[in-house]
């Protein structure tokens, strides 16, 4: 399937993924896509899991869970299954074609999973995990950006409290004219500290946050 990036050997498989059961309903003796729905499910949470890990060191185990439920909801796979027109492949039976079944999202996120449960047992975790790349790459890089990920002051707060120490403490310092004001944050946190610098105090203590969450997550793990 050239929309995903894998062109299959079996094409038999890709056929299995796209075959609704409305289409067994009216097609006696053939099979639908749902034992590969059940495949695809735990392929795709794996291969998401494995890349928000990868790529995002700093994030505790709560943001990660979060973010791999956000990306593998119906809703999110629904959104993907259209984005390389899936609902046009898609074998349904008559009715369920009539009543507007190559749009519904529970049908089009179904669809998705075997799609990927399909593309596993072709081509193995590789493929699936450049499938899982080209479908939903750009909402990773989305996740990134979301609210509370980059919120070091909580994650900094929150890391602290779990290894037993005080809340962070800060000092801020003002420089400059009062039209062309600069920042300096300090924070302590533990053994960890971190200075930033930044146009506003938030901005400034944000990145002191940054810098001592990672010092703070280095000594943790020595």
């Amino acid at each position: 399937m050239d929309r995903l990036g894998h062109r299959f050997g079996d094409s038999g498989l890709l056929e299995l993924a796209l075959t609704h059961r409305s289409w067994c309903a009216e097609h006696p003796g053939s099979s639908s896509n749902q034992r590969l729905e059940f495949l695809g499910d735990a392929v795709l949470g794996l291969v998401v899991a494995q890349r928000l890990y990868s790529r995002f060191a700093e994030w505790s185990e709560g943001d990660l869970a979060k973010t791999r439920a956000s990306l593998v909801d119906s809703a999110t796979l629904a959104a993907a299954g259209r984005s390389i027109g899936l609902g046009d492949l898609l074998r349904l039976g008559r009715g369920e074609a009539a009543s507007g079944g190559r749009d519904k999202s529970s049908i089009l996120a179904d669809a998705m999973e075997a799609v990927i449960g399909a593309v596993y047992l072709d081509g193995g975790v590789g493929a699936a995990d450049r499938a899982v790349g080209r479908l939903l790459g750009t909402r990773i890089d989305a996740a990134a950006r979301a609210p509370g990920h980059a919120d070091f002051k909580t994650r900094l707060q929150e890391l602290a409290a779990r290894l037993g120490f005080d809340p962070p403490v800060y000092e801020v310092a003002a420089s400059g004219p009062a039209h062309d004001t600069s920042f300096e944050a300090m924070v302590r946190a533990g053994a960890a500290r971190g200075i930033g610098r930044g146009s506003t105090k938030k901005d400034a203590e944000q990145r002191a946050a940054q810098i001592a969450h990672a010092a703070l997550r280095t000594q943790a793990q020595s």
